[in-house]
């Protein structure tokens, strides 16, 4: 099969060097709303169809992170190039066949690395890697293991390439080192931002020229794409790293905790899930919610699908409307967080004399903390107020363990 494209009117302007480049590494940091998942969705379908023999492996560092992110976007592609009667679309376990070469578009986590490396395709090569929030990917080595699978000789007009799409949050980031700051030839690293997106609204550009007056830190990031510069971080006690969940419970000095932030939607609902050892003042991170549009009915049925709707939750005081629904409809240790004056430091100045382990699954929890900073007064200096940023999780960590850090001289407004 063959269709001709025309990128003014299916994909719209500022990625002409991007679909054409044919180099071993395309990587674009972009803002949000810089067309640059479309773009790279798009780019997929329609080469997938043009190039007999290339099969695509998509990844993320989760795997249930996928549908809700690459997967839906392949589907919103192939529907707006109209081919969808040309492709099979499975959901268990994710993969998209191109029905008249057989060739197909395959979905794995690096929570499951064996299943990155184990691949084999039945038609053509597995050639082509697209990597979505790659910023998730924290270890270097994590991305070798992917490099090295897309390997082998390619036949014809195939060529090997791995694209990587992602939010700049941090500039110390490997992303940076390795392909901005010293590029060569086999590497096209470009920045997009919202103004390159034809398609926003008034109303969507309205919510950058908010953010550039009222958060410019985020703006750069979020609205201009630029690299963020992480200085003055809140918790800097913490680490990344592999652990049973099962064994740790079998601590005898393990307890629960299970904290709850609102959001609807600009923010996400953010379900904390630890377990604190207080002797040993570890802190482990093992599970997490974190999603914007999500009512009260979808909360309580989340956090019940996830397994935790008998545990007890410490939830925002201030939505206590919120907090009686989602009593009535099953969470019924669910209670208000006590807050009070100067909780937020409090809470931090407890969770500071801990080591915060955090499984690798926990993506947007690294992100937070990774992120979490003290506010600067005008002339630049930290002030001891954090942020009100990368804050979802960062709360509800503290809600969460506000039975162990409140104590007996703890005041209220």
């Amino acid at each position: 099969m063959s269709k001709n494209i025309s990128l003014s009117k299916v994909v719209g302007k500022g990625y002409n060097k991007y679909w054409h480049f044919k180099g071993r590494y395309r990587v674009c940091k972009g803002s949000r709303a810089s067309k640059k998942s479309k773009t790279t969705a798009l780019w997929y379908i329609n080469n997938m169809m043009k190039y007999k023999g290339a099969n695509t492996l998509v990844i993320r560092k989760t795997y249930r992170t996928l549908h809700d992110s690459c997967f839906t976007e392949l589907q919103w592609a192939i529907n707006r190039l109209g081919v969808s009667k040309y492709w099979d679309i499975k959901e268990s376990p994710l993969e998209m066949t191109y029905i008249p070469t057989g060739q197909k578009i395959y979905f794995r986590g690096l929570d499951d690395p064996l299943k990155v490396t184990s691949i084999t395709v039945k038609n053509g090569s597995l050639c082509w890697c697209w990597i979505e929030e790659a910023y998730e990917i924290m270890n270097e080595s994590d991305f070798d293991m992917i490099d090295e699978s897309i390997r082998g000789i390619v036949e014809g007009n195939l060529f090997k390439q791995i694209t990587l799409t992602f939010n700049p949050w941090n500039e110390h980031h490997w992303i940076k080192k390795r392909f901005f700051d010293d590029p060569d030839d086999n590497v096209l690293a470009m920045t997009t931002n919202y103004m390159c997106n034809e398609w926003l609204d008034e109303a969507d550009k309205r919510v950058f020229e908010k953010m550039k007056k009222s958060n410019p830190r985020r703006y750069r990031v979020a609205g201009l794409g630029e690299w963020g510069i992480v200085d003055g971080l809140v918790f800097e006690n913490w680490e990344e790293k592999l652990f049973d969940i099962e064994e740790i419970r079998k601590i005898s000095t393990i307890n629960s905790a299970f904290g709850l932030d609102f959001g609807y939607v600009n923010d996400p609902s953010a379900l904390f899930c630890g377990l604190i050892d207080i002797p040993s003042k570890i802190i482990y991170v093992f599970d997490e919610m974190y999603k914007k549009g999500l009512s009260n009915e979808r909360i309580a049925e989340t956090i019940s699908d996830m397994g935790y709707a008998k545990e007890k939750i410490t939830a925002d005081s201030a939505e206590k409307k919120s907090i009686d629904r989602l009593y009535d409809l099953g969470l019924y240790r669910i209670r208000a967080a006590q807050k009070g004056r100067d909780s937020i430091n409090a809470g931090i100045d407890y969770i500071q004399d801990f080591k915060i382990i955090i499984h690798p699954t926990c993506v947007n929890f690294i992100t937070e903390i990774s992120n979490y900073t003290w506010q600067e007064d005008k002339s630049g200096k930290k002030i001891n107020k954090p942020i009100d940023d990368f804050n979802h999780l960062m709360d509800a960590m503290r809600y969460a363990l506000e039975d162990y850090s409140l104590g007996d001289t703890f005041s209220f407004d």
